[in-house]
């Protein structure tokens, strides 16, 4: 990288200090020179922590979308305006990193990218999780067809009882759901990038309410409120796609299982199958297949490294979604999440809250 990009950032809340900000400050290619929240003094603190000199505060994002130096935007607000946002930002020449999920409903998703190829800006979508070691690794073996044809998938994100009380997170009108929507999308994101599937037939769904009223509740993060939780505390999703694989998708920020895991996925295939479920820190990542007649289970070790390593300057893996995506920028390369696959992500999780609230199958043309 051999250029300065100059970046604003919409929305200075949890997402932004917890990742895009902290990250980007370790980029020296990265400039954050503007910074924007309807709440001017979270802008104004982010902007004395990780602003250049100089760096612009504004209460209306549209104001800051008229800096023409201005050249990507970060769009980490809540879910109900990633569109809207994101659209005005592209609309004005600027290239777009929205959060996860890409928008509250598909019809919004679409008009995102509708507008990206019109324009011609670069887009893409928050989902970090692509870059985990153990999912670098097992995208490698799938694509080396290690698996065979992988015809059948688990994609994890529950979690027995971490609620997030902060935000808006529990506002189902903010937000458009609760678990699903919130960590559902990364599990989802995960196993259709590594099975290289997004091609859905059909959706059966199933949604639930059946703990957030009760208190105390035993949360990692205090008791929330029932009044304020108006989304669902967890959401099944059954999904068969148009090549006849078959994805499970669970999703929970509530749910009395005592083994849960999140942003996990399963895959069996014809020649192997692969597992991120284990409680063991040191097996992140299981392939198990027969071999010689036996069956065997094969565990990468992931705390081998390169000479960063033993510096110990190991890289999160969401610093290199926020480098890749500083690189795609200066130097002109596809984006690593391209929005195409992030719309199929919303696509699939409008289709299991309808299911869930008709009680019928949603299937695609």
């Amino acid at each position: 990288m051999s250029r300065t990009v100059k970046i604003g950032i919409i929305g200075c809340g949890g997402i932004a200090n917890g990742k895009h900000m902290p990250n980007l400050s370790k980029i020296k290619e990265a400039e954050m020179v503007a910074f924007c929240d309807i709440i001017v003094d979270k802008a104004t603190a982010a902007a004395e922590k990780y602003g250049v000199e100089g760096a612009k505060v504004y209460a209306d994002y549209t104001e800051m979308l008229k800096d023409k130096s201005i050249e990507v935007i970060h769009v980490c607000t809540p879910n109900r305006s990633h569109a809207e946002i994101s659209i005005a930002a592209m609309e004005a020449g600027k290239h777009v990193m929205c959060e996860k999920p890409m928008a509250k409903t598909y019809a919004e998703a679409k008009e995102m990218l509708e507008v990206a190829k019109k324009t011609g800006v670069k887009l893409t979508i928050g989902y970090q999780y692509r870059w985990r070691n153990e999912c670098q690794y097992l995208k490698n073996v799938v694509d080396a067809g290690e698996l065979g044809k992988v015809y059948y998938a688990r994609a994890c994100a529950l979690r027995r009882r971490a609620v997030p009380t902060w935000g808006v997170f529990l506002n189902e009108y903010e937000q458009g759901g609760g678990p699903l929507i919130d960590i559902g999308t990364h599990a989802l994101d995960m196993v259709m990038w590594l099975m290289d599937n997004h091609k859905p037939k059909v959706v059966v769904g199933t949604k639930y309410r059946e703990l957030a009223n009760k208190i105390p509740t035993g949360n990692a993060w205090g008791d929330w409120d029932p009044t304020k939780f108006t989304t669902e505390d967890s959401a099944f999703g059954f999904i068969i796609m148009e090549n006849g694989a078959t994805i499970s998708l669970e999703s929970a920020w509530a749910i009395n299982l005592s083994e849960t895991k999140e942003a996990s996925v399963v895959l069996a295939g014809t020649e192997a199958g692969a597992d991120m479920l284990s409680a063991n820190p040191k097996e992140p990542l299981r392939i198990n297949r027969v071999h010689n007649g036996r069956q065997t289970i094969e565990v990468p070790n992931f705390d081998a490294g390169g000479v960063a390593f033993f510096e110990g300057t190991r890289t999160d893996y969401s610093i290199r979604e926020t480098r890749a995506w500083i690189d795609a920028i200066i130097n002109d390369k596809e984006p690593f999440v391209n929005p195409e696959h992030a719309l199929v992500v919303t696509q699939i999780l409008e289709a299991i809250y309808e299911s869930a609230k008709t009680g019928k199958a949603v299937y695609f043309d």
